[in-house]
């Protein structure tokens, strides 16, 4: 299996310098003895296995608040950690409230628009934007655990949604079932995300590495934006797949369907919109235009058409129904193939619900050196969406334009959500009917501006520049978003990254260590050119566990060295190879196949009339070598604390030997 690997060039040896080499680097006559390297004393299985699964679960330790308090207390905290509100509410203050308030204000500018726009990304009504725009964000802040996340719908996960919701529903044909299913597939999610949470399983959403993400979202700004040509264009007959070919094939060959009246409009405040977006990123204190400039655009383009009844000519938004969010419970499948399908869309969508979320509330609160948990997060997203999945919402997420404005405009807790979501219901109370004459192009464009922000250029440049294997992932799922469709574009993402990990774990790095000069540090060849290789002695350092899945690839690396070594010390007529140092103070494990394979290498460097020695075992590996009785067919005599040990120890036999040969 090892022979697959180049071999790691050996510098040439100064054989005829070998005497002063081991002379000036032999310090163990000097010293009054080693540090011995004793038996760790041994563990139960239990204990173990209850350290490890507290390590994996519990690793920020959040039972330690508990310790010594009363059940009054313990109780009031138990409570507070599921309500984060009942953490700031305390000492919120006056100028707190009116931060909250400007804040809250302006995002709801921002989600009003991209909420109706949202929604028909999932090919869902309108309103169902705007009840999702509502609901969620008011239980956000008493169960939200960031303060900088302004949840509602988005589009990543709007788009999402609908191409999963089309594939199982035509939403042309059965409506109705359509968003039933899309009600139910919030409702799992929800289910989910809350069960993550509770189980605190907040860990495996590290999984998908950055690289997945940057090619994931940039492959679906990419597509979501091509999607609104139909908007922007005023097509009727466009595609509903997803993939780039399907969209461009929906529009280049017929020209004669474009709507010159639509891309008037769409070019005109798409200049307005970019514009308002340079201004506030070219001046922070002018956060608020890029906030207000959907809004405003929506008011003008509403006033424009229904003064000159363009409405004649091209789509509107329609009638949106007066009310608050109506109950859907009895709309959700609990049972039937249905139910199952909601399933598998819900576990999907929470999954990258949670990733989006998650990576939002870090970013900002990095900014502001705060701390985000991410299993309160998980729960707090499973009862918004369970929730609100029964009061007619779609899944609901922590966008990040919406979140970038809430930030600039100075939020200090999650109360702007409540602000937002205030002004929402009184849209939903008595403001609904203006939007009638609200024109599909310009939702089109508010959201066509909206995603091409997530094209992360810089971000994927950065990972070509630093590691090719990784812009490798983000490239596999960018080409699988805009080729296939987005759910084959995460699933070759998350294969691809599998596939990485497996290539480090079978293949670990090995390194081969050498002195340097003057010192009594030994590091890899490679990386430092001066260091040289002891004569009769070979060090290698492993950087990894030694399991059932590397253990036979260093096996054999490490006798593919020793047989290099041995053939470039007889071409040069040097001193033969005598000693095998393996530094194990990365190998913090090794399971029974590493042990098997340790003790196949250990007998064949026997069989050659080698010594083997170990240096800086971790304490988990020691015990496990001691157990297999590995310990005591090596000899404790050949475990040392350090490589300079180790060195100076075998270097003391080898200048014994050649005064013992010259006597």
């Amino acid at each position: 299996m090892g022979d697959d690997v180049e071999a790691f060039p050996i510098p040439h040896i100064d054989y005829e310098s070998s005497e002063e080499i081991i002379e000036s680097n032999s310090l163990y006559e000097e010293q009054k003895g080693s540090i011995e390297v004793a038996p760790p004393p041994p563990k139960r299985l239990i204990h173990r296995l209850l350290y490890n699964t507290k390590e994996m679960l519990c690793p920020d330790d959040p039972f330690r608040q508990f310790k010594n308090q009363t059940t009054r207390k313990k109780c009031y905290l138990g409570l507070k950690h599921f309500m984060p509100i009942l953490d700031w509410a305390p000492h919120y203050t006056l100028s707190y409230f009116k931060s909250d308030l400007i804040s809250g204000m302006t995002i709801a500018s921002l989600a009003i628009p991209q909420g109706i726009a949202f929604a028909r990304l999932a090919r869902l009504p309108p309103i169902v934007g705007l009840y999702t725009s509502f609901l969620p964000p008011l239980l956000y802040g008493i169960f939200g655990s960031s303060r900088d996340i302004a949840l509602g719908p988005g589009s990543i996960l709007s788009i999402l949604l609908g191409s999963l919701l089309r594939e199982e529903v035509n939403p042309a044909e059965s409506p109705e079932t359509y968003l039933r299913l899309a009600f139910t597939a919030t409702f799992f999610a929800g289910l989910f995300e809350a069960l993550l949470g509770a189980l605190r399983f907040g860990f495996i959403i590290d999984f998908l590495s950055r690289a997945a993400i940057i090619g994931f979202i940039s492959g679906v700004a990419i597509v979501v934006s091509l999607q609104q040509l139909q908007g922007i264009l005023g097509i009727t007959n466009f595609t509903e797949k997803a993939d780039i070919v399907s969209v461009m094939g929906s529009v280049w060959p017929h020209p004669n369907m474009w709507n010159w009246r639509t891309a008037v409009v769409a070019a005109s405040f798409l200049v307005f919109l970019l514009a308002a977006k340079e201004i506030s990123k070219r001046n922070k204190n002018l956060f608020w235009v890029t906030a207000v400039a959907p809004l405003l655009s929506v008011f003008l383009t509403t006033v424009f058409v229904e003064a000159t009844h363009a409405y004649l000519h091209i789509g509107t938004v329609g009638t949106l129904t007066k009310g608050l969010n109506p109950i859907s419970v009895t709309d959700i499948y609990l049972h039937g193939p249905y139910a199952l399908k909601a399933m598998k869309i819900g576990l999907i969508t929470a999954m990258i619900n949670v990733m989006e979320t998650v990576a939002v509330g870090r970013t900002f609160a990095a900014k502001k050196d705060n701390k985000i948990d991410v299993n309160k997060e998980l729960i707090a997203l499973g009862i918004v969406n369970l929730s609100s999945s029964c009061f007619s919402c779609y899944i609901a997420t922590g966008a990040l334009s919406r979140s970038a404005v809430n930030v600039n405009a100075g939020c200090k807790t999650a109360l702007s959500n409540v602000v937002m979501a205030t002004l929402i219901m009184i849209i939903l109370l008595a403001l609904t009917p203006l939007f009638h004459y609200t024109p599909d192009v310009i939702l089109s464009t508010i959201v066509f501006v909206a995603v091409i922000g997530l094209i992360d250029l810089e971000g994927a440049y950065f990972t070509w520049t630093v590691d090719k294997l990784d812009f490798l992932v983000c490239l596999g799922a960018f080409i699988g978003v805009i080729f296939l469709s987005i759910n084959t574009g995460l699933l070759i993402a998350v294969c691809i990254s599998v596939g990485k990990i497996l290539l480090q774990i079978t293949r670990p790095h090995i390194a081969l260590l050498g002195l340097i000069p003057n010192t009594n540090i030994y590091q890899d060849i490679e990386h430092y050119t001066i260091a040289t290789q002891i004569p009769g002695i070979l060090i290698i350092r492993v950087d990894s566990p030694i399991c059932f899945t590397n253990g036979n690839y260093i096996k054999e690396r490490i006798l593919r060295w020793v047989d290099e070594n041995v053939d470039n010390a007889r071409h040069c007529k040097g001193l033969i190879l005598q000693y095998v140092i393996m530094d194990l103070t990365s190998v913090m494990s090794v399971d029974t196949t590493g042990i098997y394979e340790l003790t196949d290498a250990l007998m064949i460097l026997e069989r050659r009339k080698f010594q083997l020695v170990l240096a800086g075992p971790g304490i988990d590996a020691l015990e496990k070598l001691n157990k297999s009785n590995f310990v005591q067919m090596l000899g404790q005599k050949w475990f040392f604390s350090t490589i300079s040990e180790a060195v100076d120890y075998c270097s003391s036999l080898i200048k014994a030997q050649k005064r013992s040969i010259v006597d």
